[in-house]
């Protein structure tokens, strides 16, 4: 199907440069924390909130490039069934609707878990991890 096609080849696109925002992350977190060491400098309450803040950002794309990468998959299977079977596709289309709820609600999910605060300490500035 030419328009499934089309939102793949979008979703590849966007997996890409997630990725290279990844590594920019993470190669920008090393390099700070490389600075702080080499320096010997002392990390203060708002440079550990900046740093963790940095990997929330790092765990988020990592997060984001998991839901694009199912929902590929399951587009994938989906325009490989349709190819071979009308019947079988109209099923897939419903499981394959049914699958991208299931990726939205675990993208969700983990924005939720990685967002550094509990969804209960609306009250607290601070940062909580697990």
């Amino acid at each position: 199907m030419l328009i499934l096609d089309s939102i793949d080849s979008l979703l590849e696109h966007i997996e890409v440069v997630q990725k290279d925002v990844t590594s920019l992350s993470s190669d920008s977190l090393l390099k700070i924390s490389a600075y702080i060491e080499k320096h010997q400098l002392e990390v203060d309450d708002d440079i550990a909130a900046a740093l963790q803040y940095q990997d929330i950002i790092t765990q988020q794309l990592s997060a984001t490039i998991e839901a694009i990468e199912s929902m590929r998959k399951s587009i994938n299977k989906f325009s490989h069934t349709f190819q071979s079977d009308e019947h079988l596709a109209q099923d897939g289309m419903q499981k394959l609707q049914e699958k991208l709820n299931t990726t939205l609600a675990e993208a969700k999910d983990k924005k939720n878990r990685f967002s550094g605060k509990t969804s209960c300490d609306e009250v607290s500035d601070e940062i909580e991890f697990f």
